[in-house]
């Protein structure tokens, strides 16, 4: 792993396993359980990503096995009359499950245009796209499409395996043009840095805590500095 990963292709998985539009549902399960996957990309001529297919996307054909779905299930199972557009959106969400529950193949049951990131998409800009859209897994394509990897939730926890001796030496590094006259050290313990010594110029201190947090792999910062007008 580089001193500090900072994009998507320094702790991507490169062997993903991936379908066509005509896997048929049963394969998709096989896959995904011989595989501990949550997801499938769906590829489509020289491996360029049209879809992901999901554990989600595959829930609805056990959700509707015992039942006749209808619409009219929204109204049953409303407590209260929403408003005219949530019925509208809770419809076309109720219809694209049903949709999904009588599909048979991944071209009808995956979720389309894929959420997907290129390779040099930061840590950060992947973690906040996979909060935000509540995804496990995202695909990493290239500028025209085609897959190159998959990053998952636990990919971007890698950065937090780093060695403290590895973390104190890029600190330092990252830290030492900002007080290179300066009296201070760097440790770091469980993946948290801590700064001791003395930093000549108090409006550095902030500059020097931002720094140190952006180093990947870094759990926390912690200052144990005095400046000359730190009270004795």
């Amino acid at each position: 792993m580089p001193s500090s990963p900072h994009i998507v292709s320094d702790v991507m998985t490169q062997t993903v396993v991936s379908i066509g539009r005509d896997a048929p549902f049963k394969e998709i399960v096989e896959l995904l359980a011989q595989w501990k996957v949550s997801a499938l990309p769906v590829l489509e001529g020289e491996g360029r990503v049209i879809g992901v297919v999901s554990e989600a996307d595959l829930l609805p054909k056990e959700e509707y096995r015992d039942e006749t779905p209808e619409i009219s299930l929204l109204d049953r199972n409303s407590a209260a009359r929403p408003s005219a557009g949530r019925i509208a959106s809770s419809r076309e969400r109720h219809l694209a499950e049903l949709a999904k529950a009588g599909a048979a193949t991944a071209g009808d049951l995956m979720s389309t245009p894929a959420i997907t990131v290129l390779a040099d998409t930061t840590l950060a800009q992947a973690a906040r796209i996979m909060a935000r859209l509540g995804v496990k897994r995202l695909p990493v394509i290239d500028r025209i499409g085609i897959l190159q990897g998959v990053v998952s939730r636990s990919d971007l926890l890698k950065v937090f395996l780093r060695p403290d001796a590895e973390l104190a030496a890029e600190v330092h590094r990252t830290l030492s043009p900002l007080f290179p006259q300066q009296d201070v050290t760097t440790s770091v313990e469980d993946g948290v840095v801590t700064l001791r010594g003395t930093m000549h110029d108090r409006r550095l201190v902030p500059v020097a805590a931002r720094l140190a947090h952006a180093v990947e792999g870094i759990v926390d910062v912690r200052m144990d500095l005095t400046t000359p007008d730190t009270p004795r």
